[in-house]
């Protein structure tokens, strides 16, 4: 099973209990620790720990290995690791104040411009 294939079992995993704010960034040119981080919000702790424990249900049921899980204790930014995919499931204010669509997004502005000097 490729990336992308664990990629759509995440997503329809999150999809299934209404995480909001779904984004995919592929990363794989800029670390070599993983090729994609997916990103969803919950609108509380006790949703953002079930987010979570459905792609850990989805992916187990796919029969793919789930690295580990952080988080789960305050349920305000979970990441699960999933190896190849890592999945960050936020409250709102978390994800804002952290960003990290934007700090992705600057590492890839960096390496786009980066190898147009070249």
């Amino acid at each position: 099973m490729k990336s992308n294939e664990l990629v759509e079992i995440v997503v329809g995993a999150l999809e299934d209990i209404k995480a909001r704010d779904i984004t995919v960034i592929e990363v794989e040119e800029m670390t070599a620790l993983f090729d994609c981080m997916i990103i969803a919000s919950g609108d509380s702790n006790r949703q953002t720990n079930a987010l979570a424990n459905h792609v850990q249900e989805k992916v187990k049921a796919s029969g793919r290995k789930i690295y580990g899980i952080e988080g789960a204790q305050t349920g305000e930014w979970l990441l699960v690791d999933l190896g190849d995919v890592i999945v960050h499931i936020m409250l709102p204010s978390v994800r804002e104040h952290y960003n990290l669509e934007a700090l992705w997004a600057a590492g890839r502005s960096a390496k786009e411009k980066q190898l147009h000097d070249q």
